[in-house]
């Protein structure tokens, strides 16, 4: 996986685990912990696995379990939305209410009163029925004259 920033090339590695710094073996265990409901707040999953709170977050954000990279799923969703106030907000709206983390927008500039609109959905956090029923919902939204799935992973 290759992301630029400021014009310098990100780089990932897989590395085995027992390579790995213990602070970053006891972040990816506190993110679990939270991310499980077993504990609610940063400082009790620190506490409990044994690193600072500083620790965590410096590693946070670039320490990832690959089994939950392995689980995260993504839709793909066209739509045509009048321009109108309002619309993409009840659209994005709709999307949380499903459990629908969105990653990413792209909208065209409206021609002829219609805007064409693609969001990048994750969907792991999703029971599987709650995307066929988002996209019922998004389908009945007053504004919304298309809505469909045009891409799945």
């Amino acid at each position: 996986m290759t992301n630029y920033v400021n014009d310098e090339m990100e780089r990932y590695y897989l590395v085995r685990r027992d390579i790995l710094p213990e602070a970053l073996i006891k972040t990816v265990e506190a993110k679990q912990l939270l991310a499980s409901g077993e504990f609610k707040t940063v400082n009790e999953a620190v506490e409990q696995v044994g690193i600072s709170r500083s620790a965590f977050y410096k590693y946070k954000d670039g320490i990832h379990d690959l089994t939950r990279l392995d689980r995260e799923r993504l839709a793909i969703i066209a739509l045509d939305l009048h321009h109108r106030a309002g619309i993409l907000s009840k659209v994005l709206a709709i999307i949380a209410d499903h459990e629908g983390n969105v990653l990413a927008i792209n909208q065209t500039i409206p021609l002829q009163g219609i805007a064409n609109v693609v969001i990048t959905v994750e969907t792991s956090h999703m029971a599987d029925k709650l995307l066929p029923q988002m996209m019922d919902v998004l389908k009945r939204t007053e504004g919304v004259t298309r809505a469909e799935i045009i891409g799945q992973g």
